[in-house]
């Protein structure tokens, strides 16, 4: 039995676009697909299995999460590894739809 669960855009800020934060923290962010509200996970994927592609490097694989607000499942997926604040104005101008809702 295989499940399909609603898929939503990641954010995995590092370094200079990490800036805002702890940097003990390694979050996804995302937005629920369900309720709309902003929310983030814990990172469990190491970076060096993240890939080049269209540009970035992302987790093409993703993961699978509940939204702590209206605790339904969802999959992040792609999880999109961001670095410096050039990365986060290409990947703004690339997906301006999807990083509307998921920058701060």
């Amino acid at each position: 039995m295989e499940r399909h669960y609603p898929e939503t855009l990641g954010v995995r800020r590092t370094g200079w676009a990490a800036l805002d934060r702890d940097p003990q923290q390694d979050t996804v962010e995302f937005v629920c697909p369900h309720c709309g509200a902003r929310d983030q996970k814990k990172a469990r994927r190491e970076r060096t299995l993240y890939r080049f592609t269209d540009g970035f490097l992302q987790d093409l694989q993703g993961e699978v999460t509940v939204c702590h607000s209206c605790k339904q499942q969802l999959r992040v997926v792609p999880v999109i590894l961001l670095h410096d604040q050039e990365e986060e104005r290409r990947f703004g101008a690339v997906f301006s739809d999807d990083f509307a809702l998921v920058t701060k």
